[in-house]
């Protein structure tokens, strides 16, 4: 099944194209990673990271793939354009012209995401001074022979200008490898950019506990881990394949001597229309009070010490933000007055509901209610595995949101291969098995 699948993918010259594409600009990411900033010492950077792993640094070193221990022009990773993004969605909701802006179709999405880039120079721009200021108070770092090291070779205000410069224009290039992937390749780019990073590491991390515990494997421990990521990523893939499905009936018409219509079909809801987004938002919302803190702001180093990654004010205050992303984004990205007017228009009902407002505010009620489930199960997914890490003592960053991100990108580009394919008539790679909610009879319920 899966070989005839692949052998498929390689007689469709376009998508054959597309991924060979994808891959090409992953690698030119990855290559990247290896470009050290200009006026630093990358194992000293390195010893810093290996002793904070379990910290916030480890967190930000995860998501840019590895780039900021080895203190690479694409340090700062995504992040500024996942932040840039967030804030202009915020606005969309407050501000009037943004959300006529919204309203008027593909343009309106192409003046968006121009002020969206524009957004992430500007935050590229404040990170990369305060990055550059954290790096050079990072003195007396002690190295793996005892010596003691500093980060900055010759620190002053040509460092600051020459790092704020490398780092804003390396985030502006992922930037674009990350839009070129998602119009010219396959999947989310931003997404896979983020997915590779995640993945890359796992070798390195699997060498590091190899290398922590050579001579003391504890057979139980690593089973309970191994059983937990199982479980884990199960539960990912039940929920992301899980749907609600809405009935529909199409009315009947006669055109001429022609009936057209009178067939049911369905609705589909995901139980987390809002995917892998949530946790990256909040990842990076977090990830805030440590760039206050390095710019010097006032109670930032203070706010810093609170959020503590790993301990409950952090776990709380991350289940509460991958929540309200998860409504908040639902909310911008699916319209339920827009669904309920292209079924009007189509002359498509919900059975016993009556067409237009009664039909959006079922839909409404429908997507509000599977929401509250799908977000609890994200931030359950994003924040156990964290806590199970702590309680092992697993000597790597193990987070539930890295899992999810790994295996939710995976899904979504796997279904858009598998659209592709469809569409010539071929074999899909794992076929069409949706989890299923069973809709309670009672439509006002």
């Amino acid at each position: 099944m899966a070989g005839s699948a692949l052998s498929n993918i390689m007689k469709l010259t376009d998508l054959r194209r597309r991924i060979v594409f994808t891959i090409g600009m992953l690698l030119i990411y990855r290559l990247g990673v290896m470009v050290t900033t200009p006026g630093v010492d990358r194992t000293v950077m390195q010893a810093y990271v290996a002793s904070n792993k379990g910290g916030l640094l480890g967190v930000i070193n995860l998501f840019s793939g590895g780039a900021f221990e080895q203190l690479s022009i694409f340090s700062l990773g995504i992040m500024p354009y996942v932040s840039a993004s967030i804030i202009l969605q915020l606005l969309q909701m407050v501000f009037k012209p943004l959300e006529e802006l919204r309203k008027e179709g593909e343009q309106g999405q192409r003046k968006i995401n121009q002020y969206t880039r524009y957004g992430t120079i500007v935050l590229s721009m404040v990170q990369s001074f305060g990055t550059a200021l954290s790096l050079t108070g990072m003195k007396g770092v002690q190295l793996a022979n005892g010596q003691l090291g500093d980060v900055v070779r010759e620190p002053g205000p040509a460092f600051i200008f020459m790092t704020m410069l490398s780092l804003t224009t390396g985030c502006a290039f992922v930037m674009w490898i990350g839009e070129q992937i998602t119009e010219r390749g396959i999947g989310n780019g931003i997404s896979l950019i983020i997915f590779v990073g995640i993945v890359t590491d796992i070798p390195g991390a699997l060498l590091r506990f190899y290398e922590t515990n050579e001579g003391n494997f504890q057979p139980l421990t690593i089973f309970a881990v191994g059983a937990i990521i199982l479980i884990t990523v199960a539960t990912i893939v039940f929920f992301e394949r899980g749907q609600r499905k809405i009935p529909i009936q199409y009315s009947r018409r006669q055109v001429g001597r022609r009936i057209y219509g009178g067939q049911a079909a369905h609705l589909p809801l995901r139980v987390n229309t809002s995917g892998t987004i949530p946790p990256i938002f909040a990842s990076s919302l977090l990830s805030f009070p440590a760039t206050l803190a390095s710019l010097k702001i006032w109670g930032a180093d203070k706010l810093q010490q609170v959020m503590t990654p790993g301990d409950w004010v952090w776990n709380a205050t991350y289940v509460l933000l991958i929540v309200f992303f998860c409504y908040f984004y639902t909310a911008v990205t699916f319209q339920p007055i827009d669904v309920a007017d292209n079924l009007k228009k189509q002359q498509a009902f919900i059975p016993g509901i009556r067409p237009g407002k009664k039909t959006a505010d079922y839909i409404d009620r429908v997507l509000t209610r599977i929401t509250l489930g799908g977000s609890l199960y994200v931030a359950a997914v994003c924040v156990v595995p964290t806590i199970v890490q702590q309680y092992f003592h697993v000597p790597f960053y193990f987070g539930g949101t890295s899992i999810m991100i790994v295996v939710g990108v995976a899904l979504d580009t796997v279904q858009q291969v598998e659209s592709h394919l469809i569409t010539r008539n071929y074999e899909v790679l794992a076929g069409a098995r949706a989890t299923k909610i069973r809709a309670r009879t009672d439509v006002n319920a």
